[in-house]
């Protein structure tokens, strides 16, 4: 049993070693792109365009690090899209129609995220359905919830400066008329503490062994189905996190909304090299390759391409890191 666990241990490690050259690709892509749209206009250059690629950047990056821990496993999480609107429409109903202080709003949310985490890993780790089939009917549920709770009506949270907008303080301030986007410090401490996470406790190490070889894992004695509702778990607390971020930052949210950022959120952490598969994947690769979606949603209309264009150069680009992926596995000989 022992060599078991330090078989697929020592596999998890030699493949997480080899993120080394793909994260190192993928930064030098963020840079390219971030010099070529400079390149190409000036007023991408101007500071209140990154301001906006990094408000941008806040719920997409908290979405991509939650669901890189059940794409890990072999899993996958549709939910967080619309689940991310739900928990930001319930927090802002709570504060403008029940009169609820805003970090109560805050703490709702969050719980929301945690629950459907928790539902939908029993979906997948106790009644064994398939994980695109138990995110996806939690995807309709929260989109749904939602909207029935604000009666179909927009909801706004407190704006910063009158009572209750403090949280949007947490993401950006301004200093002698000058926004400030302070999320990103967030977003890097959140990496930091997650990529500690993965690589230096039982939870990211049954994380991908789970991922790597489920039945090799669960004979070497670790409670499969804990780690496995865990990652989920931790899904869905990122999910929570950025319906907070994603209030902050937009004025208004609509119900019916969020359907698509899930796939933004997936397709930054397999650019960053999470493997479609299992059993490999990197946090901080992951915020890589969501400032690669975030460039290129941002940058391209300053070239003049539309939304369509937009959504098929990321298409394109998420193509390329798949079947990255895939030569990776064969040349590993999976």
């Amino acid at each position: 049993m022992a060599n078991k666990t330090t078989n697929t241990a020592g596999t998890n490690k030699s493949a997480i070693d080899k993120l080394g050259g793909q994260k190192f690709i993928v930064l030098l892509v963020v840079i390219a792109l971030f010099i070529f749209f400079c390149a190409m206009s000036p007023n991408f250059r101007k500071y209140t365009t990154i301001v906006n690629i990094l408000d941008f950047s806040y719920y997409i990056s908290l979405m991509a690090i939650g669901v890189a821990f059940p794409l890990m496993t072999g899993g996958v999480d549709l939910s967080i899209g619309t689940g991310l609107v739900c928990y930001s429409l319930v927090g802002g109903y709570l504060i403008t129609h029940q009169g609820w202080p805003t970090a109560a709003a805050i703490l709702v949310s969050i719980l929301m995220g945690v629950l459907i985490g928790v539902l939908n890993g029993c979906l997948v780790a106790i009644m064994d359905l398939p994980a695109f089939l138990a995110t996806l009917c939690t995807c309709m549920i929260t989109r749904g919830l939602g909207s029935i709770i604000v009666g179909g009506f927009g909801i706004s949270w407190p704006a910063a400066g009158t009572p209750g907008g403090w949280f949007r303080k947490i993401f950006k301030i301004q200093m002698n008329g000058t926004n400030i986007p302070i999320g990103f410090l967030w977003i890097i401490l959140l990496v930091i503490v997650m990529t500690f996470v993965l690589n230096h406790t039982k939870v990211g190490r049954y994380t991908l062994a789970i991922g790597s070889n489920k039945e090799a894992t669960k004979l070497s004695g670790v409670n499969v189905k804990f780690y496995h509702i865990f990652a989920y778990v931790i899904c869905g607390f990122f999910a929570g996190l950025a319906s907070i971020s994603y209030a902050a930052i937009f004025a208004t949210v609509q119900p019916g909304s969020g359907a698509g950022f899930e796939l933004e959120a997936i397709g930054g952490a397999i650019i960053g090299g999470v493997s479609m598969t299992g059993g490999v994947g990197s946090i901080t690769g992951t915020l890589a390759g969501v400032f690669v979606i975030c460039l290129l949603k941002t940058g391209l209309p300053f070239i003049g391409l539309t939304a369509n264009w937009q959504q098929i150069a990321i298409g394109f680009v998420l193509i390329a890191a798949v079947l990255v992926d895939i030569l990776k596995r064969k040349s590993e000989g999976n």
